[in-house]
């Protein structure tokens, strides 16, 4: 029977614990004393010691990740602003209106080439070549056909600013793309595409810039003959361009048989210019009439043009005169004047009115 006792007694503690039979049966419960430090057993202090540290690991985890958070906010907003700046400087839409009428402006110039010498000898005591005098000394066959390579290199030129602003309006377009539609970490994550973009721009605009003023022809032959000269001189060859001849809209006035026109020149060069006049009747109502035109040559920037029909309409354009140097002028300003009727034409119409 003592075995039965056995089994119906209560069961001893596992060793984690190590309370008495006492404390299990709730007579008495041990103090704190009583935890073991058998192996495997952690105390109360030592509980507490690792919460404490557990604690300070997820704090600083927590910092960690705000920091990170931060730095990665830093680092976006850097980069954001970067391509911000270059659309508000470099690639701004006002600076790429400028170039949009630059690029017109110059599709109406009138392109030239000029020649200047390169350097002249040491211990020349001489002074420059004029460009009459290399005129003289030129072989005229072979300067035409530099003149055609003027004409060439200067429709390229004026192709490239039309496709090079073209490329960067979408250029800009791209970046503003980049900008209003990817998010933070999309943002970073293509930052190597984006900066790649950013610097092809940059270089297409410095190109662009280039451009913009005419440069130097490039000769692969020489242009001065052999004509038995002792020094054939060093020279080089430039486009350059002179600003289109416009007329003044407010100053060109058309009267009953007359007009008076007026055109704006910008030119420097202190020598009067050639210019070439043209008017045409337009609408001609006799066979006599459709030869109503003419061309007149004027050396000033005014012009007065008579006998003239009444009550017609006129399409008057003006140019320089063409000249010897002149490679490529594509563009004429014209300009709609209608005569005024005459007294009799008056009356006859002041009578048939009601």
């Amino acid at each position: 029977m003592a075995t039965g006792r056995g089994l119906l007694a209560a069961p001893s503690p596992g060793p984690g614990l190590g309370l008495s039979r006492e404390g299990v049966a709730g007579e008495r419960l041990q103090g704190p004393t009583m935890l073991s430090h058998s192996p495997g057993t952690m105390n109360i202090g030592t509980i507490d010691a690792y919460l404490n540290k557990l604690g300070t690991s997820l704090q600083t985890m927590v910092y960690s990740d705000e920091e990170q958070e931060n730095e990665t906010w830093r680092l976006y907003m850097e980069r954001k602003n970067a391509v911000l700046e270059f659309l508000h400087s470099d690639l701004s839409l006002h600076l790429l209106r400028r170039h949009h009428k630059r690029i017109e402006l110059l599709k109406k110039c009138s392109y030239y080439v000029e020649i200047l010498p390169k350097h002249l000898a040491l211990g020349d005591q001489n002074h420059l070549v004029l460009p009459t005098t290399m005129f003289q000394l030129i072989d005229p066959w072979r300067f035409q056909r530099m003149k055609k390579v003027g004409t060439i290199q200067t429709k390229i030129q004026l192709l490239l600013l039309s496709d090079l602003l073209e490329e960067l309006e979408k250029g800009r377009e791209e970046l503003v793309h980049f900008l209003d539609n990817y998010d933070m970490m999309t943002f970073l994550s293509r930052w190597d595409t984006i900066k790649q973009r950013l610097s092809s721009l940059s270089d297409q605009m410095d190109y662009f810039l280039a451009l913009l003023v005419p440069g130097r022809l490039y000769v692969k032959h020489r242009l001065v003959s052999d004509v038995g000269i002792t020094k054939i001189p060093h020279i080089r060859l430039v486009l350059s361009t002179k600003l289109p001849v416009m007329f003044d809209r407010r100053e060109s006035v058309a009267y009953e048989d007359w007009a008076s026109l007026k055109w704006l020149v910008t030119s420097q060069q202190p020598m009067l210019e050639q210019y070439e006049l043209r008017f045409k009747l337009l609408e001609p109502q006799t066979p006599q009439e459709r030869v109503h035109s003419g061309i007149m040559p004027v050396t000033s920037n005014t012009c007065e043009i008579h006998n003239l029909l009444p009550d017609r309409l006129y399409r008057f354009t003006v140019k320089r005169a063409e000249t010897y140097t002149l490679v490529y002028e594509q563009w004429h300003d014209s300009i709609l004047l209608k005569t005024k009727p005459s007294p009799e034409e008056e009356m006859e119409s002041a009578m048939l009115e009601p």
